[in-house]
């Protein structure tokens, strides 16, 4: 008889997956048994613990680069706008990996049931992301794998592989809020491009990811409440403490209240804090 597995288990089972479609497939499959789970119409799945990976399998394709040797993308020509998507959809299959690490890593973590729900969403909605710029980059004669790609994605969650209020400050509240001030300026260059199925994909990116950056703000509130510690001060401490480098404005202060984020979190902690806000 085969034992089930415990979402800590799913998590690592993901992690522990190269392929990024195979990767993604196996995401998908394993948020359906905690979402039906959770609605009562499947069966019972416990948290568990489990021993993840302190770096998740990857395909041998794309070649991982230092930063500073990706090449620049210049998104006014096809080369430069196949780079961005192909950019997009290594940090999508990235926030796969860090969805379900905050799962598997952090299980043993007295937490809500919402906790868990959360991020299994979020896994979710990432895995999706990833197959539909896939499909973009296919419908352009390219793929996934095809470019070179930035090696330092999964820094943010080898140093907060401890510290699950940094892992929360760090990679929903700094990196996936960036997407949130990104994001409308790549859909612009493929809107001019006249390539309709990538900006439905891009929107729809767009739109949940406001989710994302959400749940980081939201569970983060929550243990500093439950240590009867300020947000603000504790977010600007653990930001310098695990962010390698300063904010960079623009803003999307829009978006970003929308997620919980006041700009007295981000603002101070910008490479230029005077700015030109509301520019």
């Amino acid at each position: 008889m085969t034992t089930a597995l415990t979402l800590a288990q799913m998590a690592t089972d993901v992690l522990t997956t190269s392929d990024g479609r195979a990767k993604t497939a196996l995401s998908r499959k394993h948020a359906a048994a905690w979402i039906a789970f959770r609605q009562d119409d499947g069966p019972a799945i416990e948290i568990g613990t489990a021993n993840p990976p302190l770096h998740p399998a990857r395909p041998e394709k794309p070649e991982l680069l230092s930063p500073r040797n990706v090449p620049r993308r210049r998104p006014g020509s096809e080369a430069g706008r196949l780079a961005l998507l192909h950019a997009v959809a290594h940090i999508e299959l990235n926030a796969v990996d860090l969805h379900w690490d905050i799962i598997a890593r952090f299980s043993h973590v007295p937490m809500p049931m919402g906790f868990f729900d959360d991020w299994v969403k979020a896994a979710d909605e990432e895995s999706k992301h990833f197959n539909m710029i896939c499909d973009c980059l296919e419908a352009l004669g390219s793929f996934y794998g095809a470019l070179p790609a930035h090696a330092g994605m999964w820094r943010a969650a080898e140093d907060t592989a401890e510290d699950l209020m940094g892992r929360l400050a760090v990679v929903p509240m700094v990196l996936e809020a960036r997407g949130l001030d990104v994001t409308p300026g790549m859909i612009d260059v493929f809107r001019k491009a006249k390539l309709a199925n990538v900006v439905e994909a891009l929107e729809v990116i767009y739109a949940e990811e406001v989710g994302h950056v959400a749940y980081g703000s939201k569970w983060f509130h929550f243990l500093c409440g439950r240590e009867d510690a300020d947000p603000k001060e504790v977010f600007h401490a653990l930001v310098r403490k695990y962010f390698h480098g300063a904010l960079k404005p623009p803003f999307n202060e829009e978006k970003r209240a929308e997620a919980g984020l006041p700009p007295d979190f981000y603002w101070p902690l910008a490479d230029d804090p005077i700015g030109n806000r509301g520019v």
